[in-house]
C-alpha cells in the first residue's frame, strides 16, 4: 500500500468513527412529500447528495476509469502533430469531498484528488511520443456554491444555481494537470413526487473560451431509511454517461455510496465506477 493510499484510508477510518460516535439526524423530520427524498436540504455536486443549514458532508472515496478509446493530440504532450488519436487509458483517483450547509439555501464545497493516469499512444500515432505515457500527483481542485433562490412548493419545482472553480495546478502534466483556471456557473430546477425526485441542470464553461458545459438529467429515490437510488445522464458537449449509484446507510449518518458511470458516446469514459462513504455531521 502506497504512502497516499494509506493517509486516505486512515483518514476515512478516523472520518468514519467520528460520525459513528455524532447523533443521526432526525430520520422522522416533518418535511412534505415533495422534499421527503432530500429531507428539504439544497443540492450539491454529488449525486444524489444534499444539505441542510448547519450540516457538514464529509465525503472520502476513490474512482477508477477504464477508456479503450480516448482522444488525444500529441501536440499535448509536445509533439509537433496537431492531430486526434484514439489511445488506451487507465486511472485510479482517491478524491475527498467537503460539504457545508452555510444556510438553509446556500452550501459551500470544496473537492481534491490525487491520481494516477496512463495513456496507451495510437498505432496509428507517428509520432515519437512513447508507447505508455503515466503521470501522477494532484488531480482536481475545485470549489462550489450552491445556491437554492427558489423553494420548491408542491405544484412547482424549485430552481438552484451554482458555481465552480478548478484551480491551475501542474501545468506540465497535460494527462493530469489543469493548465489555468476553469470556471463553471449553471442552473437548474428539481421536483419532488411521490414516486421520486427529477432534476434537470444545464452549466456554461470557460477554458480556453465559453463553451456549453455540463447538462444533466437525474433522478433518485430514497426508497427506504436504508436504501437510496440514483440513475441519470449527464454529458458534456459531445460526451455522454449514464450514471446508476446505489446508497447504502450504514446508520443515520453514513452511507456507502456505489457508482457507476458507463460511456454512452464514443468520446466518453467506457467505464468508471467509483466507492465512498459519504458522512454526515449535522447541526447540533
Amino acid at each position: 500500500m502506497s504512502k497516499k493510499t494509506g493517509l486516505f484510508a486512515l483518514a476515512t477510518a478516523l472520518a468514519a468513527a467520528l460520525a459513528l460516535a455524532a447523533p443521526p439526524p432526525s430520520a422522522g423530520q416533518d418535511v412534505p412529500f415533495y422534499l421527503s427524498d432530500r429531507a428539504g436540504g439544497t443540492p450539491t455536486s454529488m449525486f444524489g447528495t444534499y444539505a441542510r443549514k448547519g450540516e457538514l458532508l464529509v465525503y472520502p472515496f476513490f474512482e477508477y476509469y477504464l477508456d479503450h478509446n480516448a482522444e488525444y493530440s500529441p501536440s499535448e504532450f509536445g509533439f509537433t502533430l496537431d492531430q486526434d488519436f484514439r489511445g488506451k487509458f487507465r486511472a485510479s483517483e482517491g478524491l475527498i469531498f467537503l460539504g457545508y450547509g452555510l444556510t438553509d439555501r446556500i452550501v459551500l464545497e470544496a473537492e481534491a484528488a490525487v491520481i494516477r493516469a496512463s495513456l496507451w499512444r495510437s498505432p496509428d500515432d507517428p509520432t515519437a511520443m512513447p508507447d505508455k505515457w503515466t503521470e501522477s500527483g494532484l488531480g482536481d481542485m475545485q470549489v462550489q456554491v450552491d445556491w437554492m433562490w427558489s423553494r420548491e412548493l408542491e405544484r412547482r419545482p424549485g430552481f438552484f444555481s451554482y458555481a465552480e472553480i478548478v484551480i491551475p495546478h501542474h501545468k506540465s502534466k497535460p494527462l493530469i494537470g489543469t493548465p489555468e483556471i476553469e470556471a463553471k456557473a449553471g442552473v437548474g430546477l428539481i421536483k419532488g413526487f411521490r414516486w421520486g425526485q427529477i432534476t434537470a441542470r444545464v452549466a456554461v464553461e470557460q477554458s480556453g473560451g465559453f463553451n456549453l458545459g455540463e447538462y444533466a438529467v437525474e433522478y433518485y429515490n430514497r426508497l427506504s431509511r436504508r436504501i437510496g437510488v440514483y440513475a441519470g445522464f449527464e454529458g458534456n458537449q459531445d460526451e455522454l454517461e449514464f450514471i446508476s449509484e446505489l446508497q447504502i446507510w450504514l446508520t443515520g449518518s453514513v452511507r456507502v455510496k456505489l457508482n457507476n458511470s458507463f460511456g454512452v458516446t464514443s468520446k466518453a469514459t467506457d467505464w468508471a465506477p467509483e466507492v465512498g462513504l459519504m458522512i454526515s455531521f449535522p447541526k447540533r
